[in-house]
């Protein structure tokens, strides 16, 4: 199981990392550019989780992570060469799948160290989030989790349907499955149709 987890965690790093390579190269950076901001958006999230658990973080532990962010990256790069245009579209996707990885392997990690429901929904949500927090505001781009589209809501969806299936005792392969389809679904269902949670009527005005 561990070891499972262990590949599922290093496959969200990596789709993480080629939407941050993604923007780096909407921003022109260079090719250190690149790497610092694959970087942050593949590990800023878990990073942040691990701190608050007061737990060794997770990329200090093992290298491969860095590995994974290094092989999405150049991969990435050696694809953009033979484009002419910016694909925003697969950046969007990719950071879709990325926030759905993050989200269930941030909330298992909470449920393994002790965490209560409620908190480690939380967590699983600020490890899908903050690495593209990072990257977009270092890009000095609004970032995703602040726009109208469901985002951070998405993954407090796809992790309290975890935690309801958990206390029904399906198996945890289920429930992290389960739970990324609907995370996933719901943030792509929001890209497309552009679902939001209504908070302020655009018509109204500040007098």
């Amino acid at each position: 199981m561990n070891t499972w987890l262990h590949w599922i965690d290093l496959v969200g790093v990596a789709v993480f990392a080629i939407s941050g390579t993604l923007m780096a190269y909407k921003k022109n950076m260079d090719g250190f550019g690149v790497v610092v901001l694959a970087s942050v958006t593949a590990i800023g999230g878990g990073t942040l989780r691990d701190m608050i658990l007061d737990l060794p973080v997770f990329w200090v532990q093992d290298p491969s992570f860095f590995y994974a962010i290094l092989a999405a990256a150049l991969i990435t790069i050696i694809w953009l060469r033979t484009k002419n245009t910016f694909p925003l579209g697969y950046l969007l996707f990719a950071d879709a799948i990325g926030l759905a990885f993050f989200n269930v392997m941030g909330l298992q990690k909470a449920l393994t160290y002790g965490a209560s429901p409620l908190i480690a929904i939380a967590l699983g949500t600020m490890t899908g989030v903050f690495g593209g927090l990072i990257r977009d505001v270092i890009c000095r781009e609004i970032p995703l989790v602040l726009k109208g589209e469901l985002y951070a809501t998405a993954c407090i969806l796809g992790g309290a349907l975890y935690i309801g299936l958990m206390s029904l005792n399906f198996s945890p392969v289920i429930c992290l499955s389960v739970a990324f389809v609907v995370t996933l679904i719901f943030r792509l269902g929001a890209l497309k149709w552009h679902w939001h949670l209504p908070v302020f009527n655009p018509h109204d005005k500040v007098e």
